[in-house]
């Protein structure tokens, strides 16, 4: 549990050089609701990263919290069969009743030293399903990006609607690694 809570924790420290998708701000969606957001997702790709090395596959699980917070739990299947599991708190980035809920602050840090500030990473909702089926998540420089389903699989024409709104965001997509399934046709 250490190995991933510890480098889920920092990744928003580290900071790369990518490039900014052609220079075009990255956007997020126009609303989110969160109480339709919460539940759990299956990754289905993912851009490689440091704190899901060896994930064979992935879920996030969110819940609200009383305080307005969402709360997030990271679980690694790793390819020995190892769980791995993170835990942490997403707030949203401009609260409010006008705010779209869709830029959020998550930290991986303990409770004792989330309230320094430090080592929160932008959660933005770039793409989301009108049903809530499917979103992506990624944060302003591209670096991450995670593909999410209500399921374990997304329908092929869905991912490549995915795929082709990411290429117009600016997003290289040629390292994505697809840990979910892609089916013609979803059962």
């Amino acid at each position: 549990m250490l190995p991933l809570f510890f480098i889920a924790a920092l990744y928003p420290l580290v900071s790369f050089d990518a490039p900014a998708g052609e220079g075009k701000p990255l956007t997020a969606v126009s609303r989110v609701d969160l109480s339709r957001y919460v539940g759990k997702w299956h990754e289905i790709a993912r851009l490689p990263n440091r704190f899901q090395s060896g994930c064979d596959h992935s879920t996030a699980e969110y819940s609200l919290r009383d305080d307005g917070k969402v709360r997030v739990v990271n679980t690694c299947r790793k390819e020995n069969g190892e769980i791995d599991q993170a835990e942490g708190v997403a707030e949203v980035v401009e609260p409010g009743s006008q705010a779209s809920q869709a830029k959020l602050k998550v930290s991986f840090l303990p409770g004792w030293l989330r309230w320094t500030g430090i080592g929160k990473g932008d959660y933005w909702i770039i793409d989301l399903a009108p049903d809530y089926s499917y979103a992506v998540v990624s944060e302003p420089k591209r670096q991450y990006l995670w593909i999410l389903s209500r399921r374990s699989a997304l329908s092929r024409r869905e991912y490549e609607g995915i795929l082709d709104r990411l290429r117009t965001q600016g997003f290289d997509l040629s390292q994505l690694i697809v840990s979910g399934k892609i089916l013609d046709e979803l059962g």
